[in-house]
């Protein structure tokens, strides 16, 4: 997708995936006839909102309004309400995951429209836990050479390689595909079934990212769900981060602590924790999005009655912060933690980080 491609056909490009759109933001909606019924636009049950899922009677798809408030607008509107306090660059870029997400095929609209709504999402679901499992471990691979370029050792099952994985140039490339190798990452539910799989497509000339544009991409669904690294034994602490490398970076300061990478700072604010856990510390990047999407997961676990601590990166991310600084200096600090996270735990995190 170009990025100099407007608002405007970001909108369109989402009402032409309206029902899959719903489906993925707001789950606990349903479909009525031409119109996908919700509570509010925070996805809460009811049928005060409507999203009108296919163009009808001059009225295009994907426009919406909530009857209870009189607030109205395109998808574009709706997912920025969705998120919650982000920044409209924070809404494109969660729309533009999201058409990667769900590529339109090259086929006529009359056959888009008449496979089963939901074909869609279990469509990539199924492809990226076929992709996943075509991988092999990263050790000696180009993913491992790419991964320790940027001083990160912290690896684990959730990680594997492929050297030759399809690539699109762009949402409208109806060229054939080409093929480049990726360090693949497994996205999983709390059950630890696969949801989604990562693909960052890789140099082989250069060991770092490839020269194209969106090097990093997901295949499946992230709503949710994270990609997880376990330490080897149970902890009732969890470490949150948004980006992968971002989060292996602090794993690599902390390799006893459980990790999960939500891959964004809007998925960070949407992550769903898993049972068991009774204590969050969230690696958030020190800018808006992460302060936002901290507050955002912070508000959530205090409902659950979990607590919760911030580590914040000291420079751009933790991975500027490894690199710069040694491992055994480069691990953040925690900031002041939300209520619930006691002073003590977070000078034991401290001391981890510095020991």
């Amino acid at each position: 997708m170009s990025a100099r491609r407007s608002i405007a056909d970001l909108s369109a490009d989402l009402a032409d995936r309206a029902e899959s759109f719903c489906r993925q933001y707001f789950p606990e909606g349903r479909k009525q006839g031409n119109y996908w019924q919700v509570g509010d636009t925070s996805g809460a049950k009811g049928q005060s909102l409507a999203i009108r899922l296919q163009a009808q009677g001059g009225r295009k798809a994907g426009s919406w309004q909530d009857f209870a408030t009189g607030e109205y607008g395109d998808l574009i509107d709706l997912l920025h309400e969705r998120l919650g306090s982000v920044t409209l660059k924070e809404t494109l870029r969660e729309a533009r995951s999201f058409l990667g997400e769900a590529p339109c095929p090259v086929v006529p609209r009359e056959t888009q429209r008449a496979e089963r709504p939901d074909a869609a999402p279990s469509k990539r679901i199924a492809q990226a836990r076929k992709l996943f499992a075509a991988g092999k471990p990263v050790l000696g691979t180009l993913a491992a050479t790419y991964l320790q370029g940027r001083g990160i050792t912290r690896l684990g099952p959730a990680l594997r390689y492929h050297p030759r994985v399809f690539l699109w140039q762009g949402e409208d490339d109806s060229d054939l595909p080409q093929k480049a190798p990726a360090l693949l990452a497994k996205i999983t539910d709390d059950r630890g079934q696969i949801t989604g799989c990562a693909r960052v497509y890789l140099d082989p000339s250069t060991g770092g990212l490839a020269a194209i544009e969106s090097p990093k991409r997901i295949l499946g669904q992230l709503h949710g769900h994270a990609i997880r690294f376990w330490s080897g034994s149970p902890r009732s602490d969890l470490i949150v981060g948004e980006g992968l490398e971002n989060t292996l970076s602090v794993g690599t300061a902390l390799p006893e602590f459980d990790l999960a990478s939500c891959l964004t700072a809007t998925h960070l604010g949407l992550f769903i924790p898993p049972p068991g856990v009774k204590r969050i510390w969230i690696a958030r990047d020190n800018d808006e999005a992460g302060r936002n999407a901290s507050m955002r997961l912070r508000n959530q676990l205090e409902s659950l009655d979990i607590a919760c601590g911030e580590l914040v990166s000291t420079m751009g991310d933790f991975n500027d912060d490894l690199r710069a600084f040694c491992q055994r200096c480069a691990a953040p600090v925690p900031a002041q933690g939300h209520e619930g996270a006691r002073s003590g735990d977070r000078g034991r995190v401290s001391a981890c980080l510095h020991s």
